[in-house]
């Protein structure tokens, strides 16, 4: 077995990932204009990135020895995160970043948002998935970076999930309405559900190096821009201040990724 699968069969899986997950994207789409709701495709966000996967593996010539795990590890993730998301906007309105979305593209915002939301998350969990891609297509052995990997991963999968329900818990209590969640968690960092994503992405980035990807580091890179500067710790707390002038003391006390003891005042 060849080191790790190189040329035109990486190409040609890298495009019928890439082609898969643009043709979902189509579909939520079109799902997306009968309910006057773009967001859901965060519910699908997951999804896309583990159909990459998986077509990487069928359209690969050979699989590696990091094929069964990476197929295992993705799905937890990816079914974890679709559900969770599904669960927490059912029945709620459209997202508000969405609402600005469409606000700042009429007329005919519905034609629009094919490329401007779905087909763009279907690019960048493209290059997300680069990740797993690189990581099935080695066939080198097993070394203390897939080990070390797999444990970040499955770190920054409880992480997330852990900060999840401690803020499903705290929001589903009427008492904590007004209140700011800084329990748990939340008492080590604001974004306890981001930095176990960060996890996630650098734990698979370490299977792919050992895998001989090295290449495929644009996927934690890309991952850690959008949950710093992109769609997640920037956009979320760009005006929460306005809506919720608690949460001022939260930031001046608690960091807003990496977890650490809080600031004393």
């Amino acid at each position: 077995m060849s080191t790790f699968v190189t040329g035109y069969p990486l190409v040609f899986a890298a495009l019928c990932g890439l082609g898969a997950m643009m043709v979902l994207a189509f579909g939520v789409w079109l799902v997306s204009i009968a309910k006057q709701d773009a967001s859901i495709v965060d519910s699908v966000w997951s999804t896309l990135i583990y159909l990459g996967g998986a077509v990487y593996v069928l359209a690969l010539p050979q699989g590696g020895p990091r094929t069964f795990w990476v197929l295992v590890l993705a799905a937890l993730w990816a079914i974890r995160l679709a559900a969770y998301i599904t669960w927490r906007n059912w029945g709620e309105p459209e997202d508000r970043r969405y609402v600005d979305i469409r606000a700042r593209n009429q007329p005919d915002y519905e034609r629009k948002s094919l490329y401007l939301v779905f087909e763009m998350q279907a690019v960048l969990a493209w290059i997300v998935s680069m990740g797993l891609l690189a990581a099935v297509a080695g066939g080198s052995a097993w070394g203390w970076p897939d080990s070390l990997g797999v444990s970040v991963m499955l770190f920054g999968l409880v992480f997330e999930t852990v900060g999840d329900a401690q803020l499903a818990a705290f929001k589903g209590n009427p008492d904590n309405r007004g209140k700011v969640m800084d329990k748990g968690l939340w008492y080590y960092t604001r974004h306890p559900n981001y930095f176990g994503e960060f996890c996630v992405w650098w734990g698979f980035y370490l299977m792919a190096l050992s895998a001989g990807g090295w290449w495929a580091i644009v996927s934690p890179l890309l991952m850690s821009l959008l949950l710093l500067k992109v769609s997640g710790v920037t956009l979320l707390e760009k005006d929460i201040t306005e809506r919720r002038p608690a949460y001022r003391g939260y930031i001046a006390s608690t960091n807003a990724f990496f977890p650490g003891m809080p600031k004393k005042s």
